[in-house]
């Protein structure tokens, strides 16, 4: 590497604040040394950064192009920095975390017991909402979402998707016979979300709108209501995968499901003007190792 990364903030000094000498306050350190950086900066370059008058100082185009990388590759080595930073703390505090009942009973609350166990200075709290809400006015550090992503004022990280499965209980199979086709959904008893109607259509062959015989409100309902015999449910296998495993629960159409689809997404979310503290990055890193979204 040609320039040195304090050189490198002595010159974003400069073109900011508009002069040496203002750059040279800025910093707690002489002119002499904010000039000697641009100066080694220059000569390393072999190009002028700078036009230099009595009352002001301007980038060339040169110094320009150049700035325009510098800023970018400092805020990225700040990032990495700081995360390197964050993993040598011992984080403590609150953390407030919201997901959808499903997930948080299926996916969170089983690795609670490992997760104290490794961080035993963060205080959880943990909500289950089946609606999004509003982090802010609730509180929340960090939500885990599935579907797509509507909030821009959100900065999401990717987790994982999950598929969705049509799914039944052998019970109810036996009584009312297999479902083969997507037209054959009209011969069953289908369990349905209350709201939003979204949650409603099946990304099956051409998509299906289906038209439940049972709605409720949460996922975790859906399941139980499926496991019980009362019809056919489309979950998420974050919620439904050891039930399949188990035979509690048989697949059904798995040559007619579209994936990927939107609602197979799963973020965490955080506010963007919120910087990621050790206590969010520790638990997300901590779980992603153990979900399992198959």
């Amino acid at each position: 590497m040609k320039s040195r990364s304090d050189d490198l903030y002595f010159l974003l000094s400069v073109v900011d604040s508009g002069g040496f000498s203002a750059a040279a306050e800025q910093l707690q350190v002489s002119v002499t040394r904010v000039s000697r950086a641009i100066t080694r900066l220059e000569q390393s370059l072999n190009t002028t950064l700078l036009n230099r008058t009595t009352r002001k100082v301007s980038l060339t185009e040169e110094g320009r192009l150049f700035v325009e990388k510098v800023r970018g590759g400092l805020a990225a080595l700040e990032e990495a920095e700081e995360l390197l930073a964050i993993r040598k703390q011992k984080p403590a505090g609150r953390l407030r975390v919201d997901a959808a009942n499903p997930f948080l009973l299926h996916q969170i609350v089983p690795h609670i017991r490992d997760f104290r166990a490794a961080y035993p200075d963060i205080e959880l709290e943990l909500t289950a909402s089946d609606r999004i809400v509003d982090l802010l006015e609730r509180r929340i550090d960090v939500a885990i979402r599935i579907g797509p992503l509507e909030d821009s004022s959100l900065h999401a990280r990717p987790i994982a998707r999950s598929p969705l499965s049509v799914v039944a209980s052998p019970d109810y199979l036996k009584r009312r016979g297999n479902c083969d086709s997507p037209d054959a959904l009209r011969d069953h008893d289908i369990i349905g979300f209350t709201a939003p109607e979204a949650l409603n259509f099946w990304y099956i062959g051409q998509g299906v709108r289906v038209r439940p015989s049972i709605r409720a409100s949460s996922g975790e309902a859906i399941r139980q209501l499926c496991l019980r015999g009362n019809g056919l449910a489309y979950l998420s296998r974050f919620m439904i995968g050891a039930d399949i495993e188990q035979g509690n629960l048989v697949e059904l159409l798995s040559d007619h499901l579209v994936s990927p689809n939107p609602r197979e997404l799963v973020n965490a979310v955080y506010y963007r003007n919120t910087t990621l503290s050790a206590r969010i990055q520790v638990f997300l890193d901590f779980f992603e190792t153990r979900w399992n979204f198959l």
